[in-house]
Order: C-alpha cells, then sequence, then structure tokens
C-alpha cells in the first residue's frame, strides 16, 4: 500500500512535475509474470525514476545498511525502503553473492519484476563499468530474458555527496528484452556468464551513450575491496541470481 501512496500521492507526482522524466519503452514490460530488469547505476535517484515509470512494481535488492541503522532516523528509512519495495541484502562475508542470488529467484518465483545493478555500486564518475556476473547466474538459472534499463541524468539530479535534489530532467528507456536461451544448459561456466553479463553492459552502454570501463567500480572506490569483488564474481552457486 506505502508503494502505491509514493507513487501515486507522495513522491511520484512531486518527480513528474519537477523533474518531467521522458519515459520510453513501456510495452518492453511484460503485463504480468516474473521478470528481470538490469540497470546502470549513477545515482540514488534510479530505483526512484525507474518504477514510477513503469506500470508494474518492481522490486529492488538494496545494501541492508538502509535497514539496519539504528534510532528514530534508522526506524524511518527502513520504513520508507521497505515500502517502497526494496528488498534488503547482506553484502558483507563469502556468501553475500549467494545470499542475494537466493532473494532475486524467490522474488522472481512469486511472479514479480526484479531490478539489479549488475555494477554491483554507483558510478563514481558517470561512467558505465563491469558488470558483475550474478545478474547472468540468475538469468542463466531462471531462462529469463533480461531488460535493460537505462536512467539518465539521475546524477545532475542528485549528484554524489550530501543530499540535494536539483530540478533535471530525466530520462528512462526500458529495452527490448535480452534472450540468452542459446546458453540453456550452461549455467555454471564462467566464460557463458562473463559474455551474458557483457552483452547486458553492452546494451545499457549503447542505451546510455555512457563511455564503458573495462574495471569495477568498486577498484575506484576501495581498491583493496576490489579484489574480494571479482573473486565472488566467479562464484557458482547451484541456483540464483544476483
Amino acid at each position: 500500500m506505502f508503494y502505491w501512496l509514493l507513487k501515486f500521492v507522495f513522491v511520484g507526482p512531486f518527480i513528474r512535475f519537477y523533474n518531467r522524466p521522458k519515459v520510453e519503452g513501456l510495452e518492453n514490460i511484460p503485463a504480468d509474470g516474473p521478470a528481470i530488469l538490469a540497470g546502470n547505476h549513477l545515482s540514488i535517484a534510479d530505483w526512484l525514476f525507474a518504477p514510477l515509470s513503469s506500470p508494474r512494481r518492481i522490486t529492488y535488492l538494496a545494501k541492508s545498511e538502509y535497514f539496519t541503522t539504528p534510532g528514530f532516523k534508522g526506524a524511518l528509512q527502513k520504513a520508507f525502503y521497505a515500502g517502497a519495495g526494496q528488498v534488503p541484502i547482506d553484502r558483507s562475508g563469502a556468501d553475500a553473492a549467494s545470499a542475494a542470488l537466493e532473494t532475486a529467484r524467490r522474488l522472481l518465483d512469486q511472479g514479480k519484476l526484479v531490478g539489479l545493478f549488475p555494477e554491483g555500486t554507483r558510478s563514481p564518475d558517470g561512467r558505465l563499468f563491469k558488470g558483475k556476473t550474478g545478474i547472468a547466474r540468475l538469468a542463466l538459472a531462471t531462462g529469463l530474458p533480461v531488460i535493460p534499463v537505462a536512467v539518465i541524468g539521475t546524477d545532475e539530479v542528485c549528484p554524489p555527496g550530501p543530499f540535494r535534489w536539483r530540478r533535471r530532467r530525466v530520462q528512462v528507456k526500458f529495452g527490448e528484452p535480452i534472450d540468452f536461451s542459446r546458453f540453456e544448459g550452461m549455467g555454471g561456466n564462467r566464460w557463458v556468464e562473463r559474455a551474458v553479463t557483457d552483452e547486458i553492459m553492452y546494451e545499457l552502454m549503447r542505451m546510455t551513450g555512457q563511455e564503458y570501463v573495462d574495471t569495477y567500480a568498486a577498484s575506484l572506490k576501495n581498491p583493496q575491496a576490489a579484489t574480494v569483488v571479482a573473486a565472488a564474481d566467479f562464484r557458482i552457486p547451484e541456483t540464483k541470481a544476483g
């Protein structure tokens, strides 16, 4: 209920009036049933503009810190993110990738639209970075196509740093579903998973016009953590997604 109040009463009308998002490709969103949506990640505003533009609810996997901040402010933050359709995942530890994939698989089994950011974190400089292969494992395990979602201009609306919301126009593009059925039965092959992921990232690059960088965004934010990210990228859980 809170999700629809945010969309149609509290947040949605303000964003539609203030930022005037231009939306393309709504016909690529299935009327019902599960689907995987893969988006570029420029700003914390990304997960607002895509769902507000979609006729169906999109559930995103969100870092657990959004749900575990202590105090009154933390309680409000948790209520907001939960009500907005976010599902927490723990990104720390060796089983983080596996847990994220399991959560995404469960949501898809419920017939939901699941939104993922293959880059794993926000772009530190506006470029498009190398995708992590969890999304490929999810697509290959479920047999579902992947719908690329390009959001353009959110880094100007809500740039990194202290929170501010600027009056800039945003574009949201829902691309044609990418079918990976030609790789049926090849889940678990890291080269296939990398090929699938790179195909998704190429489409996002084409749709957004961003410069592509063949390295993980985390390597610019935290070089030491990037080694862990790269290692987790090649873990092959028997089920899931991420």
